[in-house]
């Protein structure tokens, strides 16, 4: 009867220690701490497979710029296929949700290929999302590469325990490739493992400060798309990068005040903005820089922010590997970021 006693008033103590620690994560507003280094697929070599699909817009007149990107990837060594549907057509995507998911999901089972390099963006990841099935992905990791609305796919990676890579895709390619360079070879170098740390160009917006912390992120109207989601990723401790195309920056401005409310940014370590590509003119002008709105959105935090990261929609989109912890120092004149081992 005493050991029983005794054993009773030790699963008690073991509940009240529980309840109390669970009680301190909701009143601070902080998550249970899930975190664990992310799952790196193994590096490309001679000989390894890259695969091309299309999981968003329509590639219509664009078999070119494909073809460009098998012949760039066999110049590197590499084996190249293309997806059955890359070129099909159905509205605005390229293919039906079933075509593009088909070939997405071929790729992510088959053990022989080391990367998947999506075509383009646009729009249309969101709509296969859940159709996906990370089994036998997970049996054999492979770099998932693309940029735009791709973010979404991104996430989703991450949220499976993944890096992935941040990178040009195969429509961003020009026929003089010395006009992107340094996206080329930075896209190249981040492939066979030697990703490349940038020296960003200061801002006299920059919030100055040093931080490190695992780098997620892509597109601000797809990270915004995804929240409420199993997609959206918890950024707490993590260094946020955002870029954006085409916006007005009343948009922005709402995108972020919404991301916000929603303690996107209440545990940032850290902010890295891209490139804001084409913004629009609303017929009321906004009054202030896209800088400037970001940081009055952000007034509220304290976390270090760096502007002029060559990342996003224009020709200079170096290559990032999402998923990877890096360093960040910040100051007016200007910014450091390096990937860690």
């Amino acid at each position: 009867m005493i050991l029983k006693k005794y054993v009773s008033y030790l699963i008690l103590l073991i509940i009240m220690v529980v309840n109390t620690n669970v009680r301190a994560q909701i009143e601070t507003n902080k998550p249970m701490d899930m975190t664990s280094k992310l799952i790196q697929p193994p590096y490309l070599k001679a000989g390894d497979t890259v695969a091309i699909v299309a999981p968003s817009g329509i590639l219509k007149s664009r078999e070119g710029e494909v073809q460009q990107a098998v012949k760039l990837l066999q110049s590197w060594g590499l084996n190249a296929i293309v997806g059955d549907h890359v070129f099909s057509q159905s509205n605005h995507f390229a293919g039906d949700d079933y075509e593009r998911c088909v070939d997405l999901q071929s790729v992510m089972d088959n053990p022989t290929v080391s990367a998947i390099w999506c075509a383009r963006g646009g729009y249309g990841t969101v709509r296969i999302l859940d159709k996906l099935d990370y089994t036998e992905f997970k049996k054999n990791p492979k770099w998932v590469i693309g940029y735009s609305d791709i973010t979404a796919l991104h996430n989703q990676v991450h949220n499976e325990g993944f890096q992935s890579l941040h990178a040009i895709m195969c429509v961003s390619l020009t026929t003089d490739l010395t006009e992107i360079a340094a996206s080329v070879d930075t896209f190249k170098s981040a492939l066979f493992g030697e990703p490349t740390d940038y020296t960003l160009k200061g801002s006299k917006y920059n919030r100055v400060g040093e931080t490190s912390g695992v780098l997620v992120g892509g597109n601000l109207t797809m990270l915004h798309t995804m929240l409420g989601s199993k997609e959206s990723i918890d950024t707490s401790g993590k260094i946020l990068f955002i870029e954006e195309i085409g916006e007005y920056k009343y948009h922005i401005d709402r995108m972020l005040q919404s991301m916000k409310r929603a303690g996107y940014f209440d545990h940032l370590n850290g902010l890295v903005v891209g490139d804001m590509s084409k913004m629009r003119k609303n017929t009321t002008l906004w009054g202030a820089s896209v800088e400037q709105l970001i940081l009055d959105a952000l007034e509220d935090y304290d976390f270090p922010i760096t502007f002029n990261m060559p990342a996003g929609h224009e020709k200079d989109n170096r290559a990032l590997v999402l998923g990877r912890k890096v360093l960040l120092k910040i100051d007016k004149d200007q910014s450091t970021l390096k990937f860690s081992e």
